[in-house]
């Protein structure tokens, strides 16, 4: 092969290689609240688990409220892209009547051949009553206010790990004797991540470069 062709064949290498290091997609898994479930039935997308307070038992998962009666209009309306999840098909089920009940939401994702150092996401949140979000054990500084306006969060680079990434949206729900409902709401307006090149593509991307300067040592060697 001479030099034009090799130089030839080593930029298509680095460029090919540019061109996949390059590519960012969503990251799979972050769902919308109520977003793969219809009124009244569990969205297994986001686990549940409580502590502290008193009510009624809940199960492994919320429900995807029919955004009908109490606690609607107080809460923000339903809409296609995301719905409040509740403890119980009830929506308007009274808990934590002596005491604060801290219910924590889970969502996981999964990271593995992507750089989680690439990766971003953002959006917005609804909770009655306060609530905190942690990335993996890390608090991301964007509470909730409550449940009549919308909240953002954001979250990017260093609180991202490889493989298996996990999400809690952490509610507390303050005491009060009646009338005392619980929900959370949820919507991912944007995420991206890059996927880390396969072995194949950083060999490829090593032979150019080694080939490169082959070619050069040679035509170097010929102006000699």
């Amino acid at each position: 092969m001479n030099s034009r062709k090799l130089l030839a064949a080593c930029a298509v290498s680095i460029t090919a290689f540019a061109a996949f290091d390059a590519a960012a997609v969503p990251i799979v898994g972050l769902v919308n609240t109520g977003a793969n479930s219809t009124a009244g039935q569990q969205d297994t997308n986001y686990s549940l688990t409580k502590t502290g307070g008193n009510g009624p038992a809940i199960g492994s998962y919320g429900y995807e409220t029919s955004g009908s009666g109490f606690p609607f209009g107080p809460w923000l309306a339903n809409s296609t892209t995301s719905q409040w999840l509740t403890p119980l098909a009830n929506a308007g089920q009274t808990f934590d009547s002596n005491s604060a009940g801290i219910y924590t939401w889970t969502l996981q994702f999964d990271l593995t051949g992507y750089d989680p150092t690439s990766a971003y996401f953002g959006g917005r949140w609804a909770t009655d009553n306060s609530g905190t979000i942690l990335l993996n054990g890390s608090t991301l500084l964007n509470p909730s206010t409550g449940f009549t306006a919308w909240s953002s969060f954001s979250s990017t680079g260093g609180n991202f790990i490889a493989g298996l990434n996990t999400l809690q949206f952490v509610v507390t729900n303050l005491q009060q004797g009646t009338g005392n409902p619980t929900g959370l709401r949820v919507e991912f307006t944007q995420s991206d991540v890059t996927a880390v090149p396969e072995p194949g593509t950083l060999s490829l991307f090593a032979l150019g470069l080694a080939g490169i300067g082959f070619a050069r040592r040679r035509n170097s060697a010929r102006r000699t």
